[in-house]
């Protein structure tokens, strides 16, 4: 299976965002597929953040910005994904 190109995941989370605002996602398909776009953002920025710390010589400054990065990813995971944007993850 191949990847979206970035034009179809707009349109497929645009369509997405529009069947949870109209409450029509009887499968949960949306709802699956925003939480999902947003938690892969979540995971390319912890990506980010390790390449960061390991180019950096593992420095202080750069590990904290690794702490902070995984401790947002813990608490997106207990969150309701009704309150995540897919479009804007902080």
């Amino acid at each position: 299976m191949g990847m979206p190109s970035n034009d179809e995941l707009k349109v497929a989370l645009e369509t997405a965002a529009k069947m949870r605002e109209e409450d029509k996602d009887p499968n949960f398909l949306a709802k699956s597929l925003l939480n999902l776009n947003y938690r892969m953002t979540l995971m390319h920025d912890l990506l980010h953040a390790t390449k960061l710390y390991l180019r950096s010589g593992e420095g202080s400054t750069e590990h904290t910005k690794l702490l902070r990065t995984i401790e947002k990813i813990e608490r997106a995971e207990v969150q309701s994904t009704d309150n995540l944007s897919a479009f804007e993850p902080d």
